[in-house]
């Protein structure tokens, strides 16, 4: 991303201009949180907390890496954060009766299956065509070109065996050591086999609302240690229900005349993620439970939430697809770099 993203709206915009006035600011409360409709795609309040939890990860230009840790700054990024909590406690409920920790896996898989959302997968994988295969890439950039990033910040978080399984987990994210192997830059390939920019964040003015609302819920998680246990649940399912998914995406860009770069990404995560399958849902979400039993109906929380922002964000995609439309929005004009 070369310049901030076009403002969406009034949230969006208002935030902006403070940061444009830099650290110290007074900033006060977004404006219209309450006339959001629909929190969990609202374009303009995802995409504003989007970029709040940008400054911690690789930054906004032109923006001063002094306001990550702005107290304006976090006033209203928790304003936007209450507005989407809300919003999600509403759509899957507040965490409810916890499983035994000897059953977390079982537990677990029970959401997987319960899912009878539309699979995009397999749509991918039989009928998508090289345009739409494109439209995927550019919504999964959100998250896999910083894949792994947010549920490392569960690490100080956790101890003993928990922690333990995550890092097992993760550094296979991050490549087992090898820099060519870290799967955001697997991913960043697959862009580039396609003619897509990889750099990070370049089509964040074309991804819309739902998509960047499955980002946040994990930075949401990942950020508040009292949620913890939910990003260790979103974790653990994310593991557990995407290597089938990975190969039907891998075959679908082969049926397209891709292969090499383009696919890699998806076949190595056919493999890692029916490793790490066990790895996450007994020792990583089972263990935390063990370890932490008054956790355990937050990790399943943390499962159903992914559940259920993934089903939305799959369903518009569909929805779109089926009309013969774009599922991105419409091209804005580029915003201008904001001084420092």
């Amino acid at each position: 991303m070369k310049a901030m993203p076009a403002a969406r709206g009034p949230i969006s915009e208002w935030l902006f201009e403070s940061f444009a006035r830099g650290p110290g600011a007074a900033v006060g409360s977004p404006p219209e949180l309450a006339a959001v409709g629909d929190p969990l795609a609202d374009d303009d309040l995802q995409l504003a907390l989007y970029c709040c939890y940008e400054l911690h990860y690789g930054g906004l230009p032109g923006i001063d890496d002094r306001l990550e840790w702005d107290p304006g700054v976090l006033a209203a990024r928790a304003a936007l954060e209450t507005v989407f909590e809300h919003a999600l406690l509403g759509a899957v409920g507040p965490p409810g009766d916890a499983p035994d920790a000897r059953d977390m896996d079982l537990a677990l898989r029970a959401i997987a299956e319960a899912d009878e959302g539309p699979s995009l997968s397999r749509f991918l994988q039989r009928r998508a065509t090289a345009e739409q295969a494109v439209e995927f890439l550019v919504h999964r950039s959100a998250y896999q070109l910083k894949e792994a990033d947010p549920h490392s910040w569960a690490l100080p978080r956790l101890h003993g065996a928990p922690k333990a399984a995550l890092v097992e987990i993760q550094a296979d994210e991050y490549g087992g050591g090898r820099a060519e192997r870290i799967h955001a830059t697997l991913f960043a390939r697959s862009m580039d086999a396609f003619g897509l920019d990889s750099t990070p964040n370049a089509y964040l003015d074309v991804i819309p609302g739902a998509t960047l609302a499955t980002v946040n819920l994990m930075s949401l998680l990942g950020l508040h240690r009292r949620w913890r246990g939910a990003i260790v649940g979103h974790l653990a399912l994310f593991e557990m229900t995407s290597s089938i998914p990975n190969r039907r995406y891998g075959d679908g860009l082969r049926r397209l005349g891709y292969d090499g770069a383009a696919t890699d990404f998806f076949d190595e995560h056919v493999e890692a993620d029916a490793v790490h399958e066990n790895i996450a849902a007994v020792d990583l979400a089972g263990g935390l439970a063990r370890q932490q039993p008054q956790l355990a109906a937050d990790v399943i929380w943390g499962a159903r939430a992914l559940a259920e922002l993934d089903g939305r964000w799959a369903a518009a995609v569909m929805s779109a697809w089926e009309r013969d439309e774009s599922s991105l929005l419409p091209p804005r004009a580029a915003a201008a770099p904001v001084a420092a």
